[in-house]
């Protein structure tokens, strides 16, 4: 990687989109590929088995160009994919969203047999539906076989979602409305 490269492939990826007109440069651009490429994965806007097939084919690289440059835009503001780390494992977060759809199961039987009932159930209905949206973001973030920018699309989503705060403390809402559950003693 030289210098000068590297500091064009930071140049082809900051800028706007519309303000870079590749026709007839494309081919003369293909010692910067490989730096660009590294520069991408690094920024995390660029997963390494896309390495195959993004920025390969020279009559492809102008749109290649304007997808990286998308995905570095819309990535700003979002997670690093080590922020993952901080949240249960995938597994385990499948047991919850299991448990999740059984209760919502449950909350579904209950409404048809409890007609008197019926709104307060609803009511409990979308709460268990907003939290396994929550947690299924947190699942695709924590998916491994997902591309990096799949991910951190779900950080970014779960970071608006649950607040900045409770985000950076790992403090998830539970995985069902438990505050609906009734104490038996």
């Amino acid at each position: 990687m030289f210098p000068l490269d590297a500091l064009l492939a930071v140049a082809l990826l900051t800028s706007p989109m519309e303000d870079v007109d590749l026709a007839g440069v494309s081919e003369r651009l293909a010692t910067v590929r490989p730096t660009l490429q590294a520069l991408a994965i690094s920024l995390e806007i660029l997963d390494p088995r896309e390495v195959r097939f993004l920025l390969m084919r020279t009559e492809d690289f102008s749109g290649d160009l304007k997808l990286l440059q998308r995905r570095y835009r819309e990535l700003a503001e979002a997670p690093p994919l080590h922020d993952c780390m901080r949240f249960p494992d995938r597994a385990l977060i499948n047991d919850l969203l299991s448990f999740n759809r059984a209760y919502r199961q449950h909350l579904d039987n209950r409404q048809s047999l409890e007609a008197t009932y019926w709104w307060e159930l609803r009511e409990v209905l979308q709460e268990a539906d907003r939290l396994y949206q929550i947690w299924d973001t947190v699942r695709d973030a924590r998916c491994d076989y997902y591309y990096v920018t799949v991910r951190r699309q779900a950080l970014k989503k779960l970071k608006e979602t649950i607040g900045d705060e409770a985000y950076y403390s790992g403090n998830l809402p539970p995985h069902v409305p438990v505050w609906r559950f009734a104490r038996i003693d």
